[in-house]
């Protein structure tokens, strides 16, 4: 483990134990080469922490602003301990981007306080889809694999805490 300033030692890659553990990748339908590079990354990501693949289940919304209320409905429903969200919200000429990255990230921040169960925050707020595509590349700075290792550091923070 790794001690930070606050004394919290956050867990290092497959230190954990996750037996029983059920996780959800939440993604979009929107942008899916994005999305399914993102998801590649997450499940990179929750496997390097030991998570077995049968731990993992992937489900589709319609777009980011739908990620907000699928994570209700799966922590309401007891479906899973944590849930990494998946989406790309690119930038266009029109506000409809504001509307929708601000609503998504405040409605996940919300499900996330409402449950107490922790939600990976993978969705990309771009300009462009060359940003997007520089976020979901192969390596361990892709943004899936990112948010599916704070999802799991927070399960672990969590239990400490118990």
């Amino acid at each position: 483990m790794q001690e930070g300033k606050s004394g919290y030692a956050a867990p290092q890659a497959g230190a954990q134990n996750w037996a029983g553990l059920s996780i959800v990748l939440l993604t979009t339908r929107w942008n899916t080469g994005i999305i399914d590079a993102l998801a590649d990354g997450a499940r990179r990501g929750l496997q390097a922490w030991g998570v077995q693949p049968d731990q993992i289940r992937e489900l589709r919304v319609p777009g980011a602003y739908e990620l907000p209320l699928g994570a209700a409905q799966l922590f309401e429903r007891g479906h899973c301990d944590g849930i990494v969200a998946l989406g790309a919200v690119i930038r266009g000429d029109t506000p409809h981007f504001d509307f929708v990255a601000g609503e998504c990230s405040r409605g996940l921040m919300d499900v996330q306080l409402r449950y107490r169960r922790p939600i990976g925050f993978g969705v990309l707020t771009v300009d462009n889809a060359r940003q997007a595509v520089e976020r979901a590349g192969a390596g361990d700075d892709n943004k899936g694999y990112e948010s599916a290792q704070a999802m799991l550091e927070m399960l672990a923070l969590s239990r400490s805490l118990a």
